[in-house]
This record gives structure tokens, C-alpha cells and sequence, in this order.
């Protein structure tokens, strides 16, 4: 198959001049004349047909259009370097995965219980990529992700892993000073809202059944770490899945703001991840970890 593409020392040429914004600087990381690297440039901007830098004298800096090129260069090149060491590895079980997670699942669910899976494949690495909106595997350098939602993914093999539970939660503290006890209490209390989920309060007052209690109102936090240790803080009551807050009710850190106020969202975590990398060793022996640790049952139909 012919493909129209530049030369590997035209593209590392482009990235090592970006990255110092110096054609001189960028010779001497490569072993080359000023001159050769500005030929390799100018001959990527050729094949291009657009230019990739602004030219001032003695300094350069990037286009737009050279800024958005230099991203789709690092992630080729990153590819290349990640299959290299899945090569190099795969006889001894191991390799690279790029994994996408969620902050509040990684670090409150996931990270703490990673030590095993790094026991059991230590030839494996797992490289880390968070973020609160959903990821996109036709843009971004992903073999994998944990999606919340419901689980629909287009184009994407998505698999189940926990429904959620959320609760609402509070200092002691605060919910003696505001003497809740009843639902109706809510009206008077302050209440924690997350960015990533601005509809948390009114479902669950709708789940509840609550009428007469604005759950719109109050200040908002980045995720869901963040809303919870305001609720440590006494600053309000947040409503936060339980896998974030069930060791926090144990060690008596929050509590319960009203009785009985555990409910189902209807939502869920899962993975997902493109069906061209199902194959991927890295990925088979984190799916059967995760579905394990999770209490998922595999079914032989398996990456």
C-alpha cells in the first residue's frame, strides 16, 4: 500500500525545533548542520503545502498550523516508541498500556488497588491519562478507558464494571449545627454541587421522591474529590458515589447527612476500548484483572 508521507528525519527535524524553537538548538540535538535541519523542514513544509513556523530574524515560533501538526507528530511518534517496547517485551508477557481514566475512579478506586496488577505483570507498564469529559479514541493515543455512563460507546467495545451507588454525605458537625433530620432540612443546608455531574441533587431528590428543595443551588467543585473534603471541611452536603465515601463513613470522617439516603443512579462505570486493540497482551491481562477485581464474570467471548 502507497502512503504520502515525509521522511522520519523531516518529522524528528519539525519536532526538535519546536521543542527548543531553535533550528541551531535542534542541530545539535540531532548531530546535524543548522542547514541540513532547515532542509528537512522547509522540504515538510513542501510536502505540506502550509508553513510550519514564522521566521524572525534569528528566532522562529510556530504557525497555528504548525502547533496542531507538532501534537498529531508526538502522538505518532509516542505510538512507534510504545509498539517498540511492546516488541521488545512481548515474549516475557509484557508491554505498554495507555489508559484513560477518571480522576475520582483512579485515584479512590483503581491506584489503591493497582499494587496486585503490578505484581502479577511487572514487565507491564501502564501509563495514566485523566480527564473528566469522555475520551475519544479517534483523536487521542488510547488503548483503553473507564467510561461512566450508560454504557454506550460508538465504536467501542464496552464492558460493565460496577453500577453506581451514590450517598449523601456531610460532616457530623454540620448536620448537628443544622439539625438535619428530615428531607425538608435540605432547604437550609449548603449543597456541594460538582461540575462533572450539575444534575447530582435532582436525581437524587427525584429518586427519593422530594418535592420542594432546589438541588441547582450552591458552590460548585472540579470533581469529586474536591466536593468531598468540603464535606469534611463542613461546608455542606454533597451527594458523592459510595465507592468515594464508604471509607470516609468508617473512619467517622463524614456521615450520613439524613437517614436512609443511599440510592441507584441508573449509571454506571465501565471499560471500553477500540476493537482494533482488543487483541493488545497489555490490555487482555488488565481486562481480566479489572473484571476480577470488580467481581465481574468473563465470558469466553474474551480479548
Amino acid at each position: 500500500m502507497s502512503r504520502s508521507l515525509p521522511s522520519t528525519a523531516a518529522l524528528q527535524a519539525f519536532e526538535s525545533a519546536a521543542f527548543h524553537l531553535s533550528v541551531t538548538a535542534a542541530a545539535a540535538e540531532l548531530s546535524l548542520t543548522q542547514s541540513a535541519v532547515s532542509r528537512q523542514i522547509q522540504g515538510l513544509e513542501q510536502h505540506l503545502g502550509t508553513e510550519l513556523f514564522v521566521r524572525q530574524r534569528q528566532r522562529i515560533r510556530l504557525t497555528e498550523a504548525g502547533h496542531r501538526y507538532l501534537e498529531h507528530v508526538r502522538h505518532a511518534f509516542d505510538r512507534l516508541e510504545a509498539a517498540q517496547l511492546e516488541l521488545r517485551t512481548a515474549r516475557g508477557g509484557g508491554g505498554v498500556l495507555q489508559l484513560g481514566i477518571l480522576p475520582t475512579y483512579g485515584t479512590r478506586w483503581l491506584i489503591p488497588r493497582f499494587t496486585s496488577f503490578a505484581a502479577a505483570h511487572p514487565a507491564i507498564q501502564v501509563h495514566f491519562t485523566t480527564r473528566l469529559s469522555v475520551f475519544d479514541f479517534a483523536s487521542q493515543d488510547l488503548d483503553a478507558a473507564i467510561h461512566y455512563g450508560e454504557g454506550h460507546w460508538p465504536g467501542a467495545i464496552v464492558e460493565p464494571l460496577m453500577d453506581e451507588e451514590v450517598v449523601l454525605v456531610c460532616s457530623a458537625d454540620y448536620r448537628d449545627a443544622r439539625s438535619l433530620r428530615t428531607p425538608a432540612d435540605l432547604q437550609r443546608a449548603t449543597l456541594l454541587q460538582i461540575e462533572s455531574r450539575p444534575h447530582a441533587f435532582d436525581d437524587w431528590l427525584l429518586a427519593k421522591g422530594i418535592d420542594g428543595v432546589d438541588g441547582r443551588r450552591g458552590p460548585r467543585f472540579e470533581h469529586h474529590q474536591m466536593a468531598l473534603e468540603a464535606a469534611v471541611a463542613a461546608l455542606g452536603v454533597a451527594v458523592l458515589p459510595s465507592f468515594v465515601v464508604d471509607d470516609e463513613l468508617r473512619k467517622g470522617r463524614v456521615v450520613e447527612a439524613l437517614p436512609d439516603t443511599r440510592t441507584r443512579t441508573g449509571k454506571g462505570y465501565f471499560l471500553a476500548y477500540p476493537e482494533r486493540r482488543a487483541t493488545l497482551p497489555a490490555l487482555r491481562a488488565f481486562r481480566a484483572w479489572l473484571l476480577q477485581q470488580h467481581g465481574v464474570r468473563r465470558t469466553d467471548d474474551e480479548p
